[in-house]
């Protein structure tokens, strides 16, 4: 096969996959966007919460194993669209060498496996994500929004957040995140079988959610189902990765993460004029 007709092969499999990854990171967001406006609704329809009459105040009950289920696949949903778009990078280029494997008679597992062992990794941490709202729920710290009802746990997720971008360990999983040519290589390199390749997308998840847990623990302060806030951060991940000086990005914001917790907290205590 000539040089013209692989790199012509090469780019019909990178537009393929591409617009794969954008059919699925646009269902996801379509979901999202369907959710958060039918979570505007009474938030008798919410799990977890009941209204008593109109007034604000929720009249907790136990979550059902339906509650559950229903929170989860939005939390699954939402991850996926908040994290293909800076996954996609390392996707693209597994089904870029996949290819060129494939074309020399050595083929690689297919794509979808390294993909769907990253999307695994973050499912994993959807279900972590519907344990922590329902005990939130239970609580009764949790607006109807899905926002944190109490300021002072506001304030803290956001300077725990805030610390956690000027952490080693945010620092190591970013690298991870930003190279992913080299963490291929440093992980075992390309797999021919599927389970191998299902395992090195899990560990890329692993070590996303390793830079991005604190992150996504936000959602709780800005409200689960603000669409601009689920965007907000959604673009923040893509620039830590995406971006030269990514490094920079997540400590800048790690300063505004925590300026911004201890004022909330404090005006928690200021009496009101």
């Amino acid at each position: 096969m000539t040089g013209t007709t692989l790199e012509t092969v090469l780019r019909r499999d990178r537009q393929a996959v591409f617009a794969a990854l954008v059919v699925l990171t646009a269902l996801a967001w379509g979901y999202i966007l369907w959710h958060t406006r039918h979570m505007a609704m009474p938030a008798a329809e919410m799990p977890g919460m009941d209204m008593a009459g109109m007034t604000m105040a929720p009249e907790i009950h136990a979550w059902t194993a339906t509650d559950f289920l229903f929170s989860f696949l939005m939390w699954a949903v939402m991850m996926a669209g908040m994290m293909m778009p800076s996954a996609a990078p390392t996707i693209l280029l597994y089904a870029r060498v996949g290819r060129q494997a494939e074309l020399q008679q050595k083929p690689f597992a297919a794509t979808g496996w390294f993909a769907g062992g990253y999307l695994l990794a973050w499912t994993i941490f959807s279900a972590a994500a519907t344990g922590l709202q329902a005990g939130l729920a239970r609580t009764a710290l949790l607006t109807p929004m899905l926002a944190s009802a109490n300021d002072l746990i506001g304030g803290g997720l956001l300077i725990v957040a805030g610390l956690y971008q000027w952490s080693p360990l945010k620092n190591l999983c970013l690298t991870n995140c930003r190279a992913p040519f080299q963490f291929i290589q440093q992980h075992g390199g390309f797999k021919r079988d599927a389970l191998p390749s299902l395992g090195m997308g899990f560990r890329h998840g692993i070590y996303c959610i390793g830079c991005c847990w604190a992150l996504m623990l936000l959602l709780f302060v800005g409200g689960v189902m603000n669409i601009v806030w689920i965007a907000g951060l959604s673009i923040l991940v893509l620039l830590e990765k995406a971006m030269s000086d990514g490094r920079n990005v997540s400590r800048v914001v790690g300063l505004a993460l925590i300026i911004g917790g201890i004022s909330l907290i404090c005006e928690n205590f200021t009496p009101p004029a």
